[in-house]
């Protein structure tokens, strides 16, 4: 499916915020090189019909993992819900919910095995929702290392000041881009009766469309800077605004990483920008007319993320001569793979 995918916008081909990287290394050699932390920012109560279940994961994905949990609960599989799909070739701590209301609470540890560990358990009056953690910090190890390290370093701290590109990562689009071969389908007229695939196949449409505006704008020097009629997201924030015209005053925040232009999640409705932001977007999406269509038509909205994600926690080490060691967070729906590739060029095993 890979021949239907734009070569331009294939992951290995997106372009660099600061440059062809100029050294290289191996990620996820080992699934402990890859390791994920939830932080879902916000107390919950210990009390109410959800069971909550902080987890660590080896080498295991998500949706078997939330079967197992459905199986020892004797519940459906959708009453078991997650915040979002981890990669399987990872170690991960995730949390899940589980709907018991009128149901005996099973012992838990039961789960415990060679590629689970529960880590908490307790209970909530919601159950958890798609998206609904503050975000996720990252301990990566990259083997291999080649490169001269001083360079290497230089570049960490310029990223660390500047943010990188927030790329949707090749895991969005399935295996050989296949998602989005998927969703034209859709857009064709085929039915697609699983509502968790149709929706992934969705998502991978709108990825594509964001991607291609962040490609543009990464190319023109704009994905950190605010062109006239913009859509600005608030670090740390849902919120967005618009501006007419940048001023001094949004160029700092910008430069302050306080504030961040955003790209188009496509959907229904009149776009979110105006003026040069609109020009820009409008020539750069008429390619992609059926896509644009095919969203509409699924009923999704227009709304906004940003183009750059903050690194302010960015931290990194050398514990031997051809490892990197790298610590950072990201907001929810971010990207490790996305940072990685603005840092060097790396063998990235499958997730």
């Amino acid at each position: 499916m890979s021949e239907l995918f734009p070569p331009e916008l294939k992951f290995e081909s997106l372009p660099y915020a600061l440059g062809s990287p100029a050294a290289s290394a191996c990620l996820r050699t080992f699934p402990k090189d890859f390791q994920v932390e939830e932080h879902l920012g916000y107390p919950l109560s210990g009390e109410g019909e959800h069971a909550w279940l902080h987890i660590r994961k080896r080498n295991t994905n998500t949706a078997w993992a939330a079967g197992l949990i459905a199986k020892l609960a004797g519940v459906a599989r959708r009453d078991v819900s997650y915040a979002g799909l981890k990669d399987r070739n990872a170690v991960t701590s995730q949390w899940f919910s589980v709907g018991l209301a009128g149901r005996t609470e099973p012992d838990w540890q039961e789960l415990n095995s060679a590629e689970l560990t529960v880590l908490e358990a307790t209970r909530h009056r919601k159950k958890l929702r798609r998206g609904g953690l503050a975000g996720n910090h990252f301990q990566l190890i990259l083997r291999e290392l080649g490169g001269d390290k001083d360079v290497l370093g230089q570049r960490l701290q310029r990223l660390k000041e500047t943010g990188a590109p927030n790329w949707f990562g090749p895991q969005r689009f399935g295996h050989d881009y296949g998602n989005v071969a998927a969703a034209l389908t859709l857009f064709q007229g085929r039915r697609e009766r699983d509502r968790q695939k149709r929706g992934l196949y969705l998502s991978a449409a709108r990825s594509l469309l964001f991607n291609a505006v962040l490609a543009r704008r990464v190319q023109d020097g704009s994905w950190n800077e605010a062109l006239a009629g913009d859509m600005l997201s608030l670090e740390g924030s849902q919120s967005i605004f618009a501006i007419e015209t940048p001023d001094a005053e949004i160029s700092a925040r910008l430069a302050a990483l306080d504030i961040h232009p955003t790209g188009p999640l496509w959907g229904r409705g009149r776009p979110l920008v105006s003026a040069a932001a609109l020009a820009m977007e409008d020539e750069t999406l008429a390619p992609f007319g059926e896509f644009r269509e095919g969203l509409e038509m699924a009923g999704l909205k227009q709304a906004r993320r940003s183009l750059r994600i903050s690194l302010w926690d960015l931290e990194w080490s050398f514990p031997d001569e051809e490892v990197l060691q790298l610590g950072f967070s990201l907001p929810a729906g971010s990207y490790a793979t996305a940072v990685v590739r603005e840092i060097l060029n790396s063998e990235i095993s499958p997730g």
